[in-house]
């Protein structure tokens, strides 16, 4: 799989799960996942993807 990067744009944390492990994304911070989307559960929200980039929205 390759990498992919989620990026928040939110004013608050969010908070989804890798692996089974809860994983929270600091406010406004970006983080790369080696294997891409195959372990990586993310709640509904609004978000824009655009090829290997997540981008969370509020």
């Amino acid at each position: 799989m390759s990498q992919i990067t989620i990026r928040s744009d939110r004013d608050t944390d969010y908070t989804f799960t890798y692996k089974g492990e809860d994983v929270t994304l600091a406010a406004r911070s970006v983080i790369s996942i080696a294997n891409g989307l195959q372990d990586v559960v993310l709640p509904t929200c609004k978000m824009k993807i655009a090829n290997n980039l997540i981008v969370i929205k509020e």
